[in-house]
């Protein structure tokens, strides 16, 4: 005769709340893998949604200039030189949209060369952005508004965009991953200073109206020193173990 104590089968362990067996309740719910994936695309998405507000206004500016929108004296000079706006929207957007993906870790990790091939868009997307936004503040007509302080505030930042491109581009010839990490980043905050730009405009806009020419020079500012501020704060936060990394090293970070 059988024992029936060794022969039957022991009921799986229940929950003591809903009685479900543990195994159910381990499949039915979001495993830690699946969970670190989406955290990781929080930062890319926070960012793509940042830039979404100026990359509407640039499609509406593109097509005003395509679709042959009357001519004011707020956009008359764009009609009359249009290549450098054009250039600036199209590459600044492009700089926005693939710069996020740079912060998806995963994603990176699982495409390694995408780094690197992104990069080489990045690079020249991001100059010509910096480049055309100088050129503008320089050689168009100053809208209404506009005054010294917000034109010197656009030569400053636009040009340091320019030098942490290069630097970034500098250091990873000489294969100094940490310094480029943080050089691109820099550059890539001050790319994305429109987005703040909107939101700082937005909060003065809600409780003080329409600002003037001195506090709209140092609210666009604002939106460039606070992403500095954020970015120098990511690149401290998560630095890389030694200037000296090599590419292959971090790729597979």
């Amino acid at each position: 005769m059988t024992d029936e104590s060794t022969t039957r089968r022991l009921p799986a362990p229940r929950s003591p709340r809903s009685g479900r067996p543990a195994a159910d309740r381990n499949s039915a719910g979001t495993s830690p893998a699946a969970s670190a994936t989406r955290a990781g695309w929080l930062v890319p998405a926070a960012l793509i949604l940042l830039s979404a507000v100026p990359m509407a206004a640039g499609a509406v500016r593109l097509n005003e200039l395509v679709g042959g929108a009357a001519i004011t004296p707020e956009n008359a000079r764009f009609f009359a030189v249009p290549v450098p706006v054009v250039a600036h929207i199209f590459c600044v957007s492009l700089y926005s949209v693939l710069g996020a993906f740079q912060f998806a870790p995963r994603f990176r990790r699982r495409r390694p060369a995408w780094h690197r091939v992104a990069g080489r868009v990045l690079i020249p997307c991001g100059l010509v952005a910096a480049l055309t936004g100088l050129w503008m503040s320089l050689f168009y007509p100053r809208p209404v508004g506009d005054g010294d302080l917000l034109t010197g505030f656009r030569l400053v930042f636009g040009t340091a965009m320019v030098v942490s491109i290069l630097l970034g581009l500098a250091a990873i010839r000489r294969r100094d991953v940490a310094r480029h990490r943080a050089w691109m980043i820099r550059g890539y905050a001050i790319g994305l200073g429109a987005g703040t730009q909107a939101l700082t405009h937005l909060f003065w806009f809600l409780f003080f109206g329409a600002p003037g020419e001195f506090p709209r020079a140092l609210l666009v500012a604002a939106g460039w020193v606070i992403n500095l501020a954020v970015a120098e704060w990511f690149i401290r936060r998560r630095p890389l173990n030694s200037p000296g990394t090599s590419a292959s090293g971090f790729a597979g970070r």
